[in-house]
């Protein structure tokens, strides 16, 4: 059973914080946002990580070696956060053919690999037979590599796509997972979360599926035993309030997954990882930062905390600006925000670090502000990188950064079973002599040019080119 919710408690009271992080109390919304902007961030940083040690102890930290592929960038949606979709007729537009994606998974394997987390853009013009017939060819051929693909608005769009039979939502995404399950997908990313407030997702997310459908979709895959993730995507339009709020439904639904599913063997919402916006090359990233335009006072409230409710309920008509104002998210406040994350999903067993973003450093410090996970070896990013943000690391500068945080690195599985503890000199990172050597690594991007220039990408001191 979920632990009580006592909304008349004063959060700011330690022994009440002691109660949260020991699980026998739940954080409400209003006390989770009464500590964000009360608590110091060390002090909230503190709580956070006392509740990720009371999960997974004091000593070992994780990662994953996977490949992000992206398989297409083309796509029906018009995110305005997003710098990576195309419509189909660009010079860079791209599907890439099954012996590119089968040559990207040998590499992975290559390397000791054991997953690989596969999404593209909503493209009409791959059929359902498709990526049917890529699951089971990637399975066929590497039956030992989890298939981690295809998130929620990709779903949506393959019933609209694809018409298949059923008389709701659910019953349609039931017969076409089901189906690439039987194929070989194995769990579904969190991908396409962004904020689930009605007014927040309208204006970024154009196209794309609403919070119920991406709910939907989630509730699906754990009815059919598939686990899951669940991510946000912060430091735009939105407020406070409304981040709290996407935690809340995550939260909520993770319960109603535990409750129906887990004594059949139901799937559930196995980590959660939230990154700040990256505007580079984006259109949102045009909107100007709240005070750098004329007539914005920073002495009132950011036009996104005005609209946001915990409810979700906010209406953009709530300010004239809202949508046309930005607030980038520096590294305190991602700090604050996973603190945030670690306490109030007490029924997530996972948070991750997003190094990605916000850099090795902070993705370092991360793991003491409530994360337990590193996430993946980046041999290969696109999305992300298309907005100017191209942080790469191999396998013994992460073990290298979980131990210089003072935690043991283990390398895991989707499952977050333990694969490798790296507790002797034979460890990744304890074998390396000169870590200059490390500092040529390049971070694969997807191109298609005519005659790219070569990629090495450098893990485990082995080199790969593509």
């Amino acid at each position: 059973m979920p632990a009580l919710i006592r909304q008349e408690l004063d959060i700011l009271d330690p022994a009440v914080l002691e109660a949260v992080v020991a699980g026998q109390l739940r954080l409400s919304p209003a006390q989770a946002l009464k500590i964000y902007h009360k608590l110091p961030l060390y002090e909230l940083g503190r709580w956070a990580d006392a509740a990720c040690k009371r999960l997974h102890g004091e000593h070992i930290r994780t990662y994953v070696i996977d490949r992000n592929i992206n398989y297409t960038n083309i796509c029906t949606a018009k995110c305005t956060f997003c710098a990576f979709r195309r419509d189909g007729d660009e010079h860079d537009a791209y599907t890439l053919e099954y012996d590119e994606l089968l040559t990207k998974v040998q590499e992975l394997v290559d390397i000791g690999g054991t997953q690989i987390l596969m999404q593209g853009g909503m493209n009409p013009d791959l059929p359902f037979e498709w990526y049917l017939d890529l699951l089971s060819t990637i399975k066929e051929r590497f039956p030992q590599v989890h298939i981690h693909a295809f998130s929620p608005p990709e779903f949506i769009e393959f019933v609209r796509f694809f018409d298949p039979p059923g008389d709701s939502l659910e019953l349609k995404l039931h017969w076409v997972m089901k189906q690439m399950q039987k194929a070989g997908l194995d769990s579904i990313p969190g991908g396409g979360g962004e904020i689930f407030a009605d007014a927040v997702r309208i204006k970024i997310g154009l196209g794309k599926c609403d919070t119920t459908q991406w709910l939907t979709t989630m509730r699906v895959a754990h009815q059919l035993g598939m686990n899951t993730s669940a991510t946000m995507m912060f430091g735009h339009i939105e407020g406070i309030a409304d981040r709290i709020h996407h935690m809340d439904l995550c939260r909520t639904w993770q319960d109603k997954a535990i409750n129906d599913f887990a004594a059949d063997g139901g799937g559930r919402y196995k980590a959660f990882i939230s990154w700040p916006f990256q505007k580079e090359n984006t259109p949102l990233g045009r909107c100007k930062e709240w005070g750098q335009a004329e007539g914005d006072d920073l002495n009132q409230p950011f036009p996104g905390d005005v609209v946001a409710k915990l409810d979700g309920t906010g209406s953009k008509s709530a300010h004239p600006l809202f949508g046309k104002r930005v607030r980038m998210a520096g590294s305190t406040d991602y700090l604050r925000t996973q603190a945030i994350s670690r306490l109030y999903l007490d029924n997530f067993y996972s948070i991750g670090s997003s190094w990605v973003t916000m850099g090795p450093s902070i993705g370092q410090l991360a793991l003491t502000y409530g994360a337990n996970d590193m996430g993946s070896v980046m041999m290969e990013e696109n999305v992300v990188s298309a907005a100017g943000t191209t942080y790469c690391l191999d396998e013994p500068m992460i073990c290298r950064l979980i131990r210089d945080c003072g935690f043991t690195p283990a390398q895991r599985n989707n499952q977050y079973n333990l694969l490798k503890v790296h507790v002797d000199n034979n460890s990744p990172d304890l074998c390396i002599n000169d870590w200059s050597k490390l500092r040529k690594q390049k971070l694969h991007v997807e191109t298609v040019d005519e005659q790219p220039e070569p990629v090495v990408i450098t893990v485990n001191d082995r080199q790969l080119s593509s």
